[in-house]
């Protein structure tokens, strides 16, 4: 039985990845510090296969400790999106990058790390050309920058696999709604409208589901696919704010679609990302953004439950 750490695992994409883990009985061990919910892990309680650590990853001798019982590491816990790390810069480098530098000093011979960052380090990328994982990196974010630089160490180590995530969306036990797919669908069924700034903005999804997928794929595939950085997302779904907004709207018919003209969008990323390296490993994304967004719709219209965003 495989041992695996998953710091953050409350979190958005770890609460969706430890309950799929534990399905397939592979031995999980969680550290986090249950600050955006205590929840999203309560219906894992009856594995036996199942550790829960209340803690911060920024208890080194804690962390050292974890390293050397587990095997593979799959390291989540950070503050996630530009808005939180700007507002909380101290932690944020603390969380994002410190933590990271330590945990690959403490790495042992027999771990297996699992990289996660976002593909918005590309920042803007060229008109009519898709980032690949040789395109270079201009993050334009203090979150984008401290994921950049962790990438940077933990591939340093032959024993890593990196994962640039395309922007992610789907329903979790612990529910993000500031995510660009669940916000335009949350403000679509209750607001009955979205405004967009700068809509030709460009951007690839990815399902919660199928990151969940390409995750238990690189543990089964490891000798495959380590020293590797892979960009992961769903191929179909490169597309533009405004063709987002008009799927949602396929399936909400009495959306109301504002572009706003002369404002500029906080977040300036702009690209369109390549996944082939991973498909040609054998691992595709295949959750349609069509219905994702059918799925977020039933959720949202179907329950009242506070959602608790980290910014």
């Amino acid at each position: 039985m495989k041992k695996i750490l998953i710091t953050g695992g409350a979190g958005y994409i770890g609460s969706k990845l430890v309950t799929k883990l534990l399905n397939l009985n592979f031995e999980v061990t969680v550290l986090d510090s249950l600050k955006f919910s205590g929840k999203a892990l309560n219906h894992l309680y009856k594995f036996k296969n199942f550790t829960l650590i209340k803690g911060d990853v920024r208890n080194y001798a804690l962390v050292k400790k974890l390293l050397k019982k587990n095997e593979f590491i799959i390291p989540l816990a950070a503050l996630v999106g530009a808005p939180l790390c700007e507002k909380n810069k101290k932690e944020a480098i603390a969380v994002n990058l410190d933590s990271i530098k330590n945990m690959m000093k403490n790495f042992y011979s027999h771990n297996k790390i699992i990289y996660l960052t976002t593909n918005s380090g590309y920042g803007i990328g060229k008109k009519n050309k898709y980032c690949d994982e040789k395109s270079p990196l201009n993050p334009i974010s203090l979150y984008g920058t401290t994921k950049v630089k962790a990438e940077k160490i933990v591939m340093k180590n032959k024993n890593s696999i990196g994962f640039r995530l395309a922007t992610v969306f789907g329903y979790s036990f612990r529910m993000r709604t500031d995510l660009l797919v669940n916000n335009f669908v949350y403000r679509s069924v209750h607001e009955k409208k979205i405004k967009i700034f700068e809509p030709h903005f460009r951007r690839n999804y990815v399902h919660i589901d199928d990151v969940v997928d390409g995750i238990l794929f690189s543990i089964l595939n490891f000798k495959k696919l380590k020293s590797q950085i892979y960009n992961l997302g769903l191929s179909s779904a490169n597309l533009t704010k405004i063709m987002l907004a008009k799927k949602i709207k396929k399936q909400l018919p009495f959306l109301k679609i504002s572009v706003i003209k002369n404002r500029k969008d906080p977040d300036q990323r702009d690209y369109y990302v390549s996944n082939k390296k991973i498909e040609q490993k054998g691992f595709a994304a295949k959750v349609k953004l069509e219905d994702g967004i059918k799925e977020l719709i039933s959720v949202f219209s179907n329950s009242n439950e506070k959602i608790i965003n980290n910014y």
